[in-house]
């Protein structure tokens, strides 16, 4: 809960850092007089993220808040286990893996499409909460693909698995105190309170968790009658590894359970937004995916990475949407031990933040219209040469570390290849089939949403 207020109240600090002049590090206080670092330049981001990483580790409290719900899997692991976690995963991420998940991804895509189109009925239009959509087929997705598992989540709102994610990413305002409670009160102590917030999140997680349990035996069983590894989903490919317990199997699932669904769901979600803002890319959009795709109603047709690859304007919406409003909006680290940033001495067991939603948008790495919705900026100007490719494959940016959205370094985000191509095929399908517009027009002002 700690590092969900701060990312709160850090967004105040993270858009000052595009106005305060700095060497690429802003020193802040936190409550309490307690000292905290801002990284804001590629070279600090690169010492932070990749030459230096494991000096830089989740502060305690951190890994606890976030091990409750998504495991003490490869996302919190530190130091040498972390580096042992993420070698045995990195296979069930290679690209030949995800390259046979596009079918995958585009028979959702279809399935909740159909299942939307049903909803608007006769009259062909409907008012929906998108972001419960995009959940629901984002935990569907990382079921098949990640797990082997489809949990039917598209067909029933209230599934269990469903109900469970929905308490624990959307609290009701009751469960905000205790974000307040996690700046008086050390971690250990506040999950041990008896508050009824406390009871709930561990009774979620235990449900969490004999899902895992139960994925996990019987792909083992069908893997033991079939003699070898037949499916291509990432549970599968980790047996296969034999680096992995029943244990720490579970808490891998757990986290790719929870990150690998929200995430895209938040993503998808402002992608919807901002094309409602800008109807004449929606427009630009449909023409692409109507002329490249097949229609979702085409039940014998498929899509391969392929198609999409040779999509340039749906690849352009979906890195503009990950560069405009990262889902993880800032991140924390703390020192492990006495280091330096850019020179600069760091003591041990000062937190250092790290924050996309500032890096993705600052035009002194963006250039002036770092603030504005373009997909344009990664589209080549002539498709011909070398330079303007180059700006095209990077947005226009000068550095790797511009584009903060998935991190940079070995703890880089390490779905990143699926989280992409899941959300190209979801943001085709939906605005191949439907025109999307606001139900409140007042939310075109991006500050009366944030």
């Amino acid at each position: 809960m700690s590092d969900e207020y701060e990312a709160d109240c850090a967004v105040t600090v993270n858009n000052r850092a595009l106005t305060i002049p700095n060497d690429g590090l802003i020193r802040y206080y936190w409550f309490f007089n307690r000292e905290r670092v801002l990284v804001t330049s590629p070279k600090a981001l690169g010492e932070v993220l990749t030459t230096n990483s494991y000096a830089f580790q989740k502060p305690e409290n951190v890994r606890t808040f976030l091990g409750r719900i998504l495991g003490y899997g490869v996302l919190v692991a530190e130091g040498d286990e972390h580096k042992r976690q993420r070698r045995n995963l990195m296979p069930a991420f290679a690209f030949r893996h995800i390259k046979d998940l596009y079918p995958v991804f585009w028979d959702k895509s279809r399935e909740v499409v159909q299942a939307m189109t049903h909803e608007c009925g006769a009259r062909g239009e409907a008012e929906m909460e998108i972001g419960e959509w995009a959940s629901r087929v984002t935990l569907d997705i990382i079921g098949v693909a990640g797990l082997g598992r489809d949990f039917k989540a598209i067909q029933d709102e209230h599934n269990d698995l469903v109900q469970t994610y929905q308490f624990l990413f959307k609290p009701k305002p009751p469960a905000k105190i205790m974000v307040l409670l996690a700046v008086l009160v050390p971690t250990w102590v506040l999950y041990r309170l008896p508050l009824e917030r406390n009871k709930e999140v561990d009774n979620a997680a235990k449900v969490i968790r004999s899902v895992c349990r139960d994925l996990i035996r019987e792909k083992k069983q069908k893997m033991m009658a079939n003699k070898e590894r037949t499916d291509v989903d990432i549970l599968s490919v980790a047996i296969e590894s034999g680096q992995f317990t029943d244990e720490n199997l579970v808490d891998q699932l757990m986290t790719f359970l929870a990150a690998g669904h929200e995430t895209t769901a938040t993503a998808l979600t402002w992608a919807i937004y901002f094309l409602c803002r800008s109807p004449e890319v929606q427009t630009r959009l449909r023409n692409e995916v109507r002329e490249r795709l097949p229609s979702p109603d085409d039940v014998g047709a498929t899509i391969t990475s392929l198609d999409i690859d040779r999509m340039p304007y749906l690849n352009a919406v979906c890195s503009e949407v990950l560069r405009y409003f990262s889902p993880v909006p800032m991140t924390v680290r703390e020192a492990a031990h006495d280091t330096t940033i850019q020179g600069v001495r760091v003591p041990k067991g000062i937190r250092v933040s790290l924050s996309p939603f500032a890096n993705n948008v600052d035009p002194k790495l963006w250039g002036p219209d770092a603030g504005e919705f373009n997909p344009d900026r990664w589209i080549s100007a002539d498709g011909l040469s070398d330079e303007s490719n180059r700006k095209a494959a990077s947005g226009g940016a000068e550095s790797n570390y511009a584009f903060m959205t998935f991190l940079h370094g070995p703890r880089s985000c390490i779905g990143a290849s699926f989280a992409k191509a899941e959300f190209a095929c979801l943001l085709a399908a939906w605005i191949g089939r439907f025109e999307f517009e606001l139900v409140n027009e007042e939310e075109k002002d991006l500050d009366k949403v944030v």
